[in-house]
Formats: structure tokens, C-alpha cells, sequence
């Protein structure tokens, strides 16, 4: 599976973890976070380079990092089509994507320990959406896009 990751400052550390184990699970991990060269910029820069990875077909899944997880996901949402949700344990990760369809999970570096990141990451990327039922909660959260554009 092709992963887009991505962190401001505060994440970086986690993300290198994180990026690192999905390395050596056989994933191929499309890094856009900061490097810790230079300044590291808001958050918002680096969710929208996952959110048009995901968005444009050129990754599968999302992975997204700051201090508490929140900021980082307002903003890859703020991209149409494209769910982010804050996950701080393994079963909200694998519901998001079960239920909801989301492409993209996040968390805080102030709030998760790296073994945790990695059970967070691994229940979410193990995931597939059910559709079913929730299929017809899916399309009503897409209603909500289309509306908003004035469709």
C-alpha cells in the first residue's frame, strides 16, 4: 500500500517512527513532513500535501502528525473528498475506516506514545470501509460537500 505521510515540528519525531515501521511492514511511505531542515511551517502545508496525494490517486491511505492531532486533520478535511479523522487508540482508527471511509488518520505527538501510533496506524491501514449500511451514512456526509458547492 502506497502511504502518504506528513508532520509539522512538533510530530516530527513520531512521524519518523511511524514512517519507519510502515518501511519495514512493506509499505512504501511517501514522506511530505518536515525534515528538520530549515523552518518548519504550520501544520495546515503539510495535510494538504497528504489530502492531494490521497485526493489525485497517488497514494492509498494517510497518515498525519502534529502536537495534538487536531489541527493537522481540520485542515486535510478542509480538502473536498477527503476524510481525516483523530484517532487515540486502535478502535476509533479501524472504525473510522470501517464506518466512515475515512482516507486519513491523525494524532498528537502530546498525546500518543510511539507504540501507540504504530497500533493506531496498523488497526487503521488493516481496515477497509463496509459500505452496507454505512454506505448510505457515507453519502450523506458527501451530500454535505455537494451542498456547500452549490450542487
Amino acid at each position: 500500500m502506497r502511504i502518504a505521510i506528513g508532520s509539522d515540528g512538533s510530530g516530527r519525531a513520531l512521524k519518523d517512527a511511524v514512517a519507519e515501521h510502515l518501511g519495514a511492514a512493506g509499505h512504501e511511505v511517501v514522506d511530505v513532513g518536515w525534515d528538520g531542515t530549515g523552518q518548519a511551517e504550520y501544520s495546515a502545508r503539510y495535510a494538504t500535501q497528504v489530502a492531494h496525494l490521497i485526493r489525485d490517486g497517488e497514494a492509498d491511505r494517510g497518515v498525519l502528525v502534529c502536537g495534538t492531532g487536531i489541527g493537522i486533520s481540520i485542515s486535510a478535511n478542509k480538502v473536498r473528498g477527503i476524510r481525516a479523522a483523530v484517532c487515540s487508540e486502535p478502535f476509533t482508527a479501524r472504525h473510522t475506516r470501517e464506518h466512515n471511509g475515512s482516507q486519513i488518520i491523525a494524532f498528537g505527538a502530546f498525546v500518543v506514545a510511539p507504540q501507540m501510533a504504530l497500533a493506531i496506524t496498523d488497526a487503521f491501514l488493516g481496515a477497509e470501509f463496509k459500505g452496507g449500511v454505512y454506505q448510505d451514512r457515507f453519502d450523506i456526509i458527501t451530500g454535505i460537500e455537494d451542498e456547500e458547492a452549490g450542487c
